[in-house]
């Protein structure tokens, strides 16, 4: 089961993320998630990893970002 370990507020925020956490060898996937279905500035992404990671995740958020 994929948990969400972050919500990140921009597009960019959620890559760099997400390149943090493959360089440390977690699986992630992301989710955009749009709080106004008109404006794509609006739109967050869920940063997710396999429930199994989400320490280490955690970790790894707290120390590099």
């Amino acid at each position: 089961m994929w948990t969400v370990v972050y919500m990140a507020q921009s597009k960019e925020i959620a890559i760099k993320l997400q390149e943090l956490l493959i360089e440390e060898g977690i699986l992630v996937k992301l989710s955009p998630v749009s709080k106004n279905r008109d404006s794509s500035n609006d739109t967050y992404y869920e940063v997710l990893v396999p429930e199994a990671e989400v320490e280490e995740a955690h970790s790894v958020i707290i120390e590099g970002f």
